[in-house]
């Protein structure tokens, strides 16, 4: 005949081990639901920043003068560009038409900056730059990189002004561009 016998300390390590699995399996469990939904909100930010294409001016320095001469840059480049993204409806085109437009908006901009009496030079190219997060009324742009119509005035280590220029966001007179919801999804939006 068999004798069983009851080693009480073993069998409350087993209760604990099992326990402490239990546990490990719900933290495991919890923690691919959380990068999931992480992973799926990284590349959402993703598609956004790779749809936008933004209009980056940098002042010469921090001056009152300096900044005050970059906002009517600004609205020189503005005025300028105000029918850019007619008929854009997707990125490339939006790329195609900022690089297309450079020597005409750098030449506006150097002309602003004589007219209003300084002798910076003005660089304009389309690079892709780092953003923070920037809201537009009830829509949140991702930090990260960005391409950009990017204006740099002297030697561009001012305050600087942003905005979207596709899908616009920017221009007064852009009524005849998408919307932001023609071309981001309701995701993205």
């Amino acid at each position: 005949m068999f004798t069983v016998t009851y080693d009480f300390y073993s069998g409350a390590r087993a209760r604990r081990r099992l326990r402490a699995a239990r546990i490990a399996l719900c933290l495991g469990t919890l923690a691919c639901i959380l990068l999931s939904q992480f992973a799926a909100f990284a590349q959402v930010c993703a598609s956004v920043r790779a749809d936008t294409l933004r209009l980056h001016i940098l002042a010469n320095s921090d001056s009152e003068e300096d900044q005050a001469l970059k906002l009517q840059v600004r609205d020189r480049i503005l005025e300028e560009s105000s029918s850019l993204m007619d008929g854009v409806s997707n990125k490339e085109e939006a790329l195609r038409a900022a690089e297309e437009a450079i020597p005409a908006l750098e030449k506006a901009a150097e002309d602003e900056v004589r007219r209003q009496g300084y002798s910076y030079s003005v660089s304009i190219a389309v690079e892709n730059v780092y953003f923070p997060t920037r809201e537009y009324g009830d829509t949140t742009l991702p930090a990260g990189k960005y391409d950009a119509l990017r204006v740099v005035i002297g030697s561009g280590e001012g305050h600087n002004w942003w905005c979207v220029l596709f899908p616009a966001l920017c221009l007064p007179a852009a009524e005849d561009t998408p919307e932001l919801g023609e071309v981001l999804t309701q995701g993205e939006m």
